[in-house]
Formats: C-alpha cells, sequence, structure tokens
C-alpha cells in the first residue's frame, strides 16, 4: 500500500501592496529568494512559491513569475485603443485581466492544492520496483502564493477588478495584505507619517482582511522610531510639539494649528488600530528582518483562519443559495414556457383525443350557433351532475403535467455521469412534449 504525504494546509497568499517608490518589488525579489533558498535547502520537503505579476506596466522584473498580466494584456496597445493615460491604462488592463479570474483560480488550486487521488483500479502484481515508486511521496505543494501589485496603490485597491480579485484570492486560500512602507520618508515628519497610517486602515476596512506594516529600507534608517509613534502616544505627541515649534521659529511658521489639532485627534482615534496590527521592519536589500516577516505570515494565517474564515464562508453560502432561487427560478419560467408552447402548438398532453387529452372544440360561425352550442354544454354539464369546473380541471391537468415533466427534467439534471447529461435541454423538452 502506497504511503501517502501528510495533509497539508494550503498556502497563504502574501499580497504587497504600498506607495510607488516603497521597494514593493524589491521587497518581492528578497521574499521569493528567501522561499527559493528554503526549497534548495530541503527540496523534497518545501516547493517554492508561485508567484503573479499584477503589474502590467512594469518594463522588467527582477524575479521569474508563474503568472504575468503582461502575457495577456498590452498596456500600451490598451492605452492607444481606448485614449487612456497611464493609470487609466492600468486600471483598464486590470479589468480586462479579472474577466479571466476563474482560469487564474483553476490554475491556482491545480497547483497549489492537493488534488484527489485517480479512482483505483483492478490490484494487479507488481515488481519491487514499482512498489518502491508507489511508495515515493508526491511532490511537495507550495506553501506561499506571491502578488506583486501596481505602484499606483489606489487603482488597484479601490478598482472593482481590485476586489474581484482579492475576493477570488481570499476565497480559496488564507489571503495577507503586507502593506509596504518607505521608513526614511515616512519618519521625515508626523503628517506623512500619519497619512501613510490613514491609507492603511483605509485599505484594512476596505478589503477585510488581515494585514502585516512592512516599514522597509530599515537599512537606511531603522523603524524603530515609526513603531514608538505608534505605540505610544506622548512619543508621538512630543515629536508633534517639536516640529511645530520648529516650524513657527522658521519663516513660514503660520498655520500649524490647525494641522497639529488634526494629528492629535487622529493618533488618538488610532490608537485601537495601531494594536491590532502587525509590524515588521526589513531591508528589502540585505535580507535583514524577512525571517520576522514570516513568522508574523503565519500569525496571520491562523488569524484569518479563525476570524475571517466563518465570515467568508458564509458569503460563499449566501452566494451558493442565490444561485440555487436563480436556478430554480429559471426551472418554473421554462416549464411556464413550454405549457404555453404546448397549448399553441397541440402537442403533449394537448394533441386532442389521439394524443390522450381532450378533443377540440370547433368554433361557432353565427350567434345562432354559439347559443345552440352552449345549450349542448349546459345538458351535458346537467347529465353529467354538473359538479366540475371545466377550467379548474384544466388547470389541475396543467399542474399535474408541469410537475411531472419537471421532476423527470430534474432528475435528469441529476444524472451527471448518465445518458442524459449529453442530451441538450431543447432535444429533452421536445421529446418530453413528443
Amino acid at each position: 500500500m502506497a504511503t501517502t504525504n501528510p495533509a497539508q494546509k494550503p498556502p497563504v497568499a502574501v499580497i504587497c501592496v504600498g506607495m510607488a517608490g516603497s521597494g514593493k518589488t524589491t521587497f518581492m525579489q528578497r521574499i521569493n529568494a528567501h522561499l527559493h533558498e528554503k526549497h534548495q535547502q530541503s527540496p523534497t520537503t518545501t516547493a517554492p512559491p508561485y508567484v503573479l505579476n499584477l503589474d502590467p506596466a512594469v518594463r522588467s522584473v527582477p524575479f521569474d513569475s508563474n503568472i504575468d498580466i503582461r502575457d495577456s494584456v498590452n498596456y500600451k496597445e490598451v492605452m492607444k485603443q481606448y485614449n487612456l493615460g497611464p493609470n487609466g491604462g492600468i486600471l483598464t488592463s486590470l479589468n480586462l485581466f479579472s474577466t479571466k479570474i476563474d482560469q487564474v483560480m483553476g490554475i491556482l488550486e491545480k497547483r497549489c492544492l492537493p488534488q484527489p487521488p485517480p479512482p483505483q483500479t483492478q490490484p494487479e502484481a507488481t515488481t519491487p520496483q514499482q512498489q518502491q515508486h508507489q511508495t515515493t511521496l508526491p511532490k511537495p505543494l507550495p506553501t506561499h502564493i506571491l502578488l506583486d501589485t501596481p505602484g499606483q496603490i489606489e487603482v488597484f485597491v479601490w478598482s472593482a477588478s481590485g476586489s474581484i480579485l482579492l475576493s477570488a484570492l481570499a476565497s480559496s486560500f488564507p489571503t495577507v495584505l503586507a502593506y509596504i512602507i518607505d521608513t526614511p520618508r515616512t519618519t521625515a515628519n508626523t503628517s506623512t507619517f500619519m497619512s501613510n497610517m490613514l491609507y492603511a486602515i483605509s485599505i484594512l476596512y476596505k478589503t477585510r482582511l488581515p494585514m502585516i506594516l512592512v516599514f522597509n529600507k530599515t537599512d537606511v534608517k531603522g523603524e524603530e522610531e515609526a513603531v514608538e509613534w505608534m505605540r505610544d502616544f506622548e512619543a508621538f505627541q512630543a515629536a508633534l510639539r517639536k516640529e511645530e515649534e520648529d516650524a513657527m521659529g522658521g519663516e513660514g511658521g503660520g498655520g500649524g494649528g490647525y494641522m497639529g489639532s488634526l494629528l492629535n485627534s487622529m493618533s488618538l482615534v488610532l490608537e485601537e488600530f495601531y494594536n491590532a496590527l502587525s509590524v515588521v521592519g526589513v531591508s528589502a536589500m540585505n535580507g535583514e528582518g524577512v525571517g520576522e516577516f514570516f513568522e508574523a505570515v503565519e500569525g496571520k494565517r491562523a488569524e484569518f483562519e479563525r476570524e475571517y474564515g466563518p465570515e467568508l464562508e458564509r458569503r460563499r453560502g449566501e452566494a451558493e443559495r442565490q444561485k440555487e432561487e436563480v436556478r430554480e427560478l429559471e426551472a418554473r419560467r421554462m416549464m411556464r414556457d413550454m405549457r404555453v408552447s404546448s397549448k399553441a402548438k397541440g402537442t403533449g398532453k394537448y394533441a386532442g383525443a389521439g394524443g390522450g387529452g381532450r378533443p377540440k372544440r370547433e368554433e361557432p360561425e353565427t350567434v345562432s350557433d354559439a347559443e345552440a352550442m352552449s345549450e349542448e354544454e349546459e345538458e351535458q354539464g346537467e347529465e353529467e351532475g354538473g359538479l366540475e369546473d371545466p377550467d379548474e380541471e384544466e388547470m389541475d391537468e396543467d399542474a399535474m403535467f408541469e410537475e411531472g415533466l419537471k421532476a423527470r427534467y430534474e432528475a435528469a439534471l441529476r444524472e451527471q455521469q448518465g445518458p442524459a447529461a449529453s442530451v441538450k435541454s431543447a432535444e429533452y423538452i421536445r421529446k418530453s412534449q413528443g
């Protein structure tokens, strides 16, 4: 009996977002190299990451991509054909790429998730060499899916295509956002720091996914000052007062009062937000802090499965319920159309006396003929008891006919592997009405 690999966790998708110039692509190259190095150290137990590039305007990337948007969409041609500028071209390219998200997800699920074993056939006699081949472990699956996004962060995060891509990934894999921050520029003054934090919190509440703040370029300036501003409200207040004093002592020092008040208020509001974030300092240049980053990713994976997973399951169930309601509505509409078609063509149960139905009544040509026919129907009704309404009887027969045909059609749909699966719905309807 062949031994099987222990159940693997699904890979975690790490989506790198951040302002232009924050070092996203270099950071992607660093974490990709880190995972490839782990794969080389133990190739039988670990696999290299699965990498996606979603930046259509980049000329070259310092890493190999398994899926690249540039292979599907020509950014310059999009700008030329639709008369767009750079940002509009990126947005339209992402929109075009998102129309194929089902194919992208199919590839990711096939490459990164365990596949069901093939159906077992009749056991045959095996040689020792074949038995040794059967006992080998299967190829390891990737533990991480890495995504590089455009530098125009608002184009990706706030567009419909960005929401589609993020929700599709989160529906199949644990998904974590890595918000890359340029540490030297962010800590240059308190207003730039607060702007970055507001951007981070808006992305967090827009995507509703776990987030890690990655203070990049720590080889130039450490992240300690930024972390202190986040964790210690008084330290941020002191830095803000120092900036106001320096501004008042300079030439253009007026107008800092309302700004200081706003920053004070925002720092108090965001204090709770800071406590819910994981913060790491990383140098994409020399690789310092990459290990701590992946430890934070594993922590956010557990948070995703604990807090975000049930919500996604509820959304998925709601979507399936809505699809089932739409299918049921379409089936009822189709049955109603079939009944109307049968009445108009005289087929099915309306085929006349020869088909087992009621014979057609001749239309009267004159008023006297109509009166005579109505008197004959009344006399016939009295002879038969006159207790049944023809319209009600026809409605009962219509309902029985519809329910029977609907039951047969649904039974044929359920037999996915049977001969009914190869019969088109139109052919099935014609045969049922035959």
